[in-house]
């Protein structure tokens, strides 16, 4: 289990645990990434990770990809 910016790009990977406060899980959560759900690196810049959820393309910054464990 690692966390999801040192995943690579392009392999589709299972989420298993989400971090940080109630109010961060519960923001991530609201994006799409829940345990157990997959999620891909599409792209990568300047630290900030575009990540593809439930057929949707999210940009996140590298601290919240931090939170979310694959």
């Amino acid at each position: 289990m690692f966390p999801l910016n040192f995943a690579e790009t392009g392999e589709e990977q299972v989420i298993k645990k989400v971090g940080g406060s109630e109010e961060v899980k519960r923001h991530l959560e609201n994006l799409g990434f829940t345990v157990g759900g997959t999620v891909t690196i599409v792209n990568s810049l300047c630290g900030n990770i575009i990540v593809k959820v439930k057929e949707s393309r999210i940009a996140i910054s590298e601290e919240m990809a931090r939170k979310v464990m694959v």
